[in-house]
């Protein structure tokens, strides 16, 4: 088992960053590929990014690919995700999710095993 906390949410202006961190505390998360999706106010979660274990290979989906920027600590493993020029449509929960079957650029493998609890988005206008 492995519990992923993120954290780095709050509430920003349009146009503004944040920076988002996934994190855990367990030697096996550095062996586990790494995504985050986003869940707004009466839609279905959708996948943001992910990145592979090693940190070396991405994957964005083409509403972010142009402002958010993932990277990964080599020594703990913590993903972060930097979110530049955020719009009101930003908002949302996002959620650190992981998986030992993700290959970037393979949608069909983004069926995570652990998920952490989410940490809350606010682009105001």
């Amino acid at each position: 088992q492995v519990h992923l906390v993120e954290s780095g949410g709050g509430l920003v202006q349009a146009g503004g960053s944040l920076r988002l961190s996934c994190a855990a505390s367990e030697a096996a998360f550095r062996d586990l590929g790494v995504g985050w999706f986003r869940q707004a106010p009466g839609k279905d979660r959708e996948i943001v990014a992910v990145i592979d274990w090693s940190g070396s290979d991405r994957d964005y989906t083409a509403s972010v690919a142009d402002r958010f920027t993932l990277t990964r600590d080599g020594a703990e493993g913590t993903v972060f995700l930097q979110m530049n020029n955020l719009q009101p449509n930003d908002t949302a929960v996002y959620y650190c999710a992981a998986s030992g079957r993700l290959h970037p650029g393979d949608s069909s493998s983004y069926v995570m095993d652990f998920w952490g609890r989410g940490t809350l988005v606010i682009v105001s206008s």
